[in-house]
């Protein structure tokens, strides 16, 4: 099968950094099922994992967190799906990735693709949908029905922002704070339903005071959460909830103990990485995202197809996620 691989952590503009390659096609046992993938979509853990994770015993690794496909092939103990079923998934880290035709999951984290949707509009969605859902309803755990509450959201016009918005709106009656640098993002999160759009740019203090916005009860910060730290221990109320998903070099978090706020840390992959006995809660997740799209509740963050699947669209994928200025989504389909 054709895959893109790496075996040196290198520089995306290093045509070494990820290059076509051909492995042997993987056989389904167990629990898991063999997807042909036809699409996929590019996350800022995909050039993390590039730039610092070095391949054991000098073999291929394949990266990628976000596929949808067909079922091609089941294992002995797979309940959940059938041969030629449309699935889409985000997988597990500590496996091979989705940059290759063929992959083995765990059925227990894969769920029914969208019928609405293409493939290449899908694949934007199972990492980012698994993130913001577990964030906001399994971590900070917030209110769905009282519409006196509401939630600052740093870094909304994402890829994980953008559908976590979607998922407030929809599923909660909080007022959403979002923030954005540019006119180009700022219309994206006013066009998603987010109430107010404030300048991470700038202090939080200040953006609040200028809106006149009261102090929240819920913050997520989706990136630069350490840049933003002082700051947001003064937009959010005592005893509030604030959860994160990127990687700091350092937070302190006692500035929050006056305020008695609680802090909760997301990685989609723990589920998977540690077998947990709710692992199969993903594949709910993911079925019920699916419903809300066929139903028209939810709309695809795909900004933008970046074309076949091959190591040179990937390298330009990850080179642009690498320069902070998306907005949305990249996909790509077909090998």
């Amino acid at each position: 099968m054709k895959a893109i691989g790496y075996k040196e952590n290198l520089p995306v503009d290093n045509e070494k950094s990820l290059q076509d390659i051909e492995l042997e096609t993987p056989q389904a046992k167990g629990r898991d099922i063999l997807v042909e993938i036809k699409a996929i979509s590019i996350n800022p853990a995909d050039y993390k994992v590039r730039q610092g994770m070095k391949p054991e015993n000098d073999q291929w690794k394949i990266i990628g967190w976000d596929a949808t496909g067909i079922v091609k092939e089941v294992g002995e103990d797979v309940t959940l799906f059938n041969l030629g079923d449309e699935v889409w998934y985000a997988g597990d880290f500590t496996r091979q990735g989705s940059y290759s035709q063929f992959q083995l999951v765990d059925e227990r984290i894969v769920g029914k693709k969208p019928k609405s949707l293409s493939y290449a509009d899908a694949a934007a969605l199972p990492l980012t949908s698994l993130t913001a859902w577990e964030l906001l309803f399994d971590r900070i755990q917030v209110d769905k029905n009282n519409s006196d509450k509401s939630i600052l959201v740093i870094g909304a016009a994402g890829g994980v922002g953008s559908i976590l918005v979607q998922l407030v709106k929809q599923l909660t009656q909080l007022t959403i704070i979002g923030t954005a640098s540019r006119d180009e993002t700022t219309t994206w999160l006013r066009d998603l339903g987010v109430d107010h759009v404030i300048n991470h740019r700038n202090k939080l203090s200040d953006e609040f005071s200028k809106q006149n916005l009261a102090e929240v009860d819920y913050v997520i910060s989706l990136n630069a959460t350490d840049q933003h730290i002082d700051e947001i221990v003064k937009v959010i109320k005592p005893q509030g909830k604030f959860g994160f998903i990127d990687d700091p070099k350092e937070l302190n978090v006692m500035p929050f103990k006056a305020k008695a706020v609680s802090t909760h840390i997301e990685l989609m992959f723990t589920r998977s990485m540690f077998q947990t006995e709710d692992m199969i809660e993903q594949h709910n997740i993911l079925n019920e995202v699916s419903d809300m799209i066929d139903q028209g509740t939810i709309k695809t963050t795909i900004d933008e197809n970046f074309g076949g699947i091959n190591a040179t669209n990937i390298r330009r994928a990850h080179a642009f996620l690498e320069s902070r200025k998306a907005k949305g989504k990249i996909v790509l389909e077909g090998f």
